[in-house]
């Protein structure tokens, strides 16, 4: 039995031998784990206790000192109180107004974009001849109704890949995607549509009868009635252009 003991303390010591020669040889690979993780040293402050006594430096009365509006709980000063005496910015005049609730933001539409659905097939109505609206975009997937807040307006970026003649009537137009409709052959129109046209446009389904368009108002009768630069549905020879079709 010693003899037994005798071998297997023998072989254990050998095989002791054998692994630490190896795991010397070996590189030592360290594995990340996520109990390993923690912040580098300092990263994290401990954060003083306030009422806790003298010896914490923040005892007593916590740092907000006797009485007081500013000592109660709540008992914060609105940004600009001076004690009641007219506020600074109330003295100074008023400068200048905002415009903003009667901003009319226009959905971008780009020539390229308008291209590559003529090439996927969602607009038939170019190869037909006929005339785009902001009806046919809504509905071949261009934007969603709900994102034609005003109307849109059409601009030039991708120009360079515009092939298919386009005949499209759209809220407004930028000068150089005019030109380059015109020179693939097509045509664009703009035309003014208000909430109630625009909706009636995009969801006749919506109305028993549909409703007259109306005017654009004074200020944007000077868009609609220039050609040259806008090509406005009001313009004299965009009338007659449409009669002589």
């Amino acid at each position: 039995m010693l003899s037994s003991l005798c071998r297997q303390f023998s072989s254990a010591c050998a095989v002791r031998t054998l692994s630490s020669s190896a795991a010397a040889s070996a590189e030592v690979v360290q594995i990340l784990k996520l109990n390993m993780l923690q912040d580098n040293p300092g990263a994290v402050k401990k954060r003083r206790r306030i009422g806790r006594g003298i010896g914490s430096s923040k005892g007593k009365t916590s740092g907000k000192g006797h009485k007081g509006q500013k000592a109660r709980a709540g008992g914060s000063i609105a940004l600009g109180f001076e004690g009641g005496q007219t506020k600074f910015y109330k003295l100074l005049p008023k400068r200048g107004f905002t415009n903003k609730p009667h901003k009319a933001d226009m959905l971008s539409l780009n020539l390229g974009t308008l291209q590559d659905f003529i090439d996927m097939g969602r607009l038939p109505q170019v190869q037909e001849g006929k005339v785009l609206t902001m009806k046919d975009l809504v509905t071949a997937g261009v934007a969603t109704s709900s994102s034609v807040k005003h109307g849109m307006k059409l601009l030039a970026k991708g120009k360079e890949r515009l092939a298919s003649p386009i005949q499209i009537k759209i809220s407004r137009a930028s000068e150089e995607a005019i030109r380059a409709v015109e020179e693939a052959g097509g045509e664009v129109t703009t035309v003014h549509y208000n909430r109630l046209a625009l909706r009636a446009l995009l969801k006749p389904e919506k109305f028993e009868r549909l409703p007259k368009f109306a005017r654009p108002p004074p200020k944007w009768q000077p868009y609609y009635t220039n050609w040259d630069r806008n090509r406005g549905y009001l313009s004299v020879q965009a009338q007659m252009r449409d009669l002589l079709k």
